[in-house]
C-alpha cells in the first residue's frame, strides 16, 4: 500500500488548516448520541492547534437533500468543545465570504466548525467552484475522515487536489491497521462477516477467501449461504439472487474455509419480544425465522478466533440491538477481546455492538469506517487516499 504524505510534511505552524473529519454522529432529540467519531477526530486537532495552526474543521451529517435544520452541526461543534476543552465556533455556511470572514476573525485558539457539507450540493459531485472556495479558506489541507475516503467528494478529492495535503493521525492510523491485514497477517488469520446482505460483503469475501484460513459468516447473509447448501431456512431472510453465486464459493476451491452457524436462535416474528428458541440450522421450522447464531456456533466461532493471530471483523452476529438475540455478536465480541491476536473491528454495526458490550478497550484497532475499510481490503484504490499521493515526495 502507497505511504502517504503525513503531518510532518506540513508546515502549519502560523497557517490555517482545512481539516476533513468524519463527524457524522448519530443524533437524539438534537443531542450526540454516541461520540466515538469525534474522540477519534481529537488526536490530529490536537497535533495542529500544537503547532501553532488555526484549524478549520468540515464534516458531513447524515443524509440530508440541501439545508436541513435538523442535521445542523451545532450539536457536535459543542461536544467537540467540550471533549477538546477548547473553544469551537461554529459557522452557519460551507464556503464563501461569511466563512472567510469567520476564519479570519478567528485566532488560534478557536476552531472554526464549517456547516454541513452535504448541504451544499457540490459536495458529492466534486463540484470545482465548492472545491475552489474551500480551498481559499486555508493554506493546506489534512484528510483525516477515512470512513469517507472512499468518495470522490469536494472535501475528500477536490481541495487535496488545490493546495498541500496530507494523511490525518485517524486516517493513517486506518490504514496501517489494514495494510496489516492486506500484506503479510500473522496467521492463522481469520476474517469474521456479519449483517443482513451476502450482497453489501460479496466483493470482500471474494477478495478475501484466497487470503484467510478462515472465513465466519453470521448474521442474516449465512441464511443465503446456508440456502445455497440445500438447508430449508424457514421466514429467514435471503437474496435469492445471491444463492447460485454464493454456492460457487461454497463449491470453490477455497469454499472449505468457509465456516456457517450449525444452530441458530429462530423466532416467530421480527420483533424483540418474539417468541424464540435454539434450533439446528439443518432444522429450521419453516415459519420461523433465523435472528442470531446459536450457543454451538457461538463456541465454534470463538474456539477459531481464540486459535487466530490476525482477526478482521465486520458485521453483527444477529438483531444484537435486541437483548434476546444479541448472544451471537456478544460472544464474538467477546472472543475478539479475549484473544491475544492482532484484532480490527471494521466500522458499522460492529462498533456499536463492541461500544455497547464496552470490550472497545481491548482490541487493537476499532475503525471509523465501515464501507471505506471494506473497499480497501476487497483490494480497490480509495479516491481520498488517492488524492493525497502527489503531496508525498513535495
Amino acid at each position: 500500500m502507497t505511504t502517504l504524505p503525513t503531518l510532518g510534511s506540513l508546515r502549519v505552524e502560523g497557517a490555517t488548516v482545512l481539516v476533513r473529519s468524519d463527524l457524522n454522529v448519530p443524533l437524539d432529540a438534537g443531542e450526540v448520541a454516541d461520540d466515538f467519531r469525534i474522540a477519534a477526530s481529537l488526536p490530529t486537532i490536537e497535533e495542529l492547534r500544537g503547532r501553532g495552526a488555526k484549524v478549520v474543521v468540515c464534516s458531513h451529517l447524515g443524509r440530508p437533500k440541501g439545508v436541513d435544520d435538523s442535521l445542523r452541526l451545532d450539536p457536535v461543534a459543542a461536544r467537540l468543545a467540550e471533549l477538546g476543552g477548547f473553544p469551537v465556533t461554529k459557522v452557519g455556511v460551507v464556503a464563501g465570504k461569511e466563512a472567510e470572514a469567520a476564519v479570519a476573525a478567528a485566532d488560534t485558539s478557536t476552531v472554526i466548525m464549517l456547516e454541513n457539507t452535504r448541504f451544499e450540493e457540490g459536495e458529492k459531485k466534486n463540484d470545482p467552484v465548492l472545491a475552489d472556495a474551500l480551498a481559499r479558506l486555508a493554506d493546506c489541507f489534512v484528510l483525516d475522515a477515512f470512513g469517507t475516503a472512499h468518495r470522490a467528494h469536494a472535501t475528500t478529492v477536490g481541495v487535496a487536489q488545490r493546495i498541500p495535503s496530507a494523511a490525518g493521525l485517524l486516517l493513517q492510523k486506518e490504514v496501517d491497521a489494514l495494510a496489516a491485514l492486506l500484506g503479510e497477517p500473522r496467521r492463522p488469520y481469520v476474517v469474521i462477516l456479519g449483517g443482513a446482505k451476502v450482497s453489501d460483503k460479496l466483493a470482500v469475501m471474494e477478495h478475501l477467501l484466497p487470503r484467510v484460513d478462515r472465513m465466519l459468516v453470521g448474521g442474516g447473509m449465512c441464511f443465503t449461504l446456508l440456502a445455497a447448501q440445500g438447508l430449508a431456512i424457514g421466514k429467514s431472510l435471503v437474496e435469492q439472487s445471491m444463492v447460485e453465486v454464493v454456492g460457487d464459493l461454497l463449491n470453490g476451491e477455497h469454499g472449505h474455509k468457509i465456516l456457517l452457524p450449525t444452530d441458530v436462535v429462530v423466532a416467530d416474528e421480527f420483533a424483540a419480544d418474539a417468541n424464540h428458541r435454539v434450533t439446528a440450522a439443518a432444522a429450521m421450522p419453516e415459519d420461523m425465522m433465523g435472528l442470531d447464531i446459536g450457543p454451538a456456533s457461538i463456541e465454534t466461532f470463538r474456539d477459531a478466533i481464540d486459535d487466530a493471530a490476525s482477526v478482521f471483523w465486520n458485521g453483527p452476529m444477529g438483531v444484537f440491538e435486541w437483548e434476546a438475540f444479541r448472544a451471537g455478536t456478544a460472544g464474538v465480541a467477546e472472543a475478539l477481546a479475549d484473544t491475544d491476536g492482532f484484532t480490527v473491528i471494521g466500522g458499522g454495526d460492529s462498533v456499536a455492538a463492541i461500544r455497547l458490550l464496552e470490550r472497545e478497550d481491548q482490541i487493537s484497532h476499532v475503525s471509523s469506517g465501515g464501507g471505506a475499510g471494506l473497499e480497501l481490503l476487497e483490494g480497490k484504490e480509495l479516491p481520498g487516499i488517492k488524492a493525497l499521493e502527489r503531496w508525498k515526495d513535495a
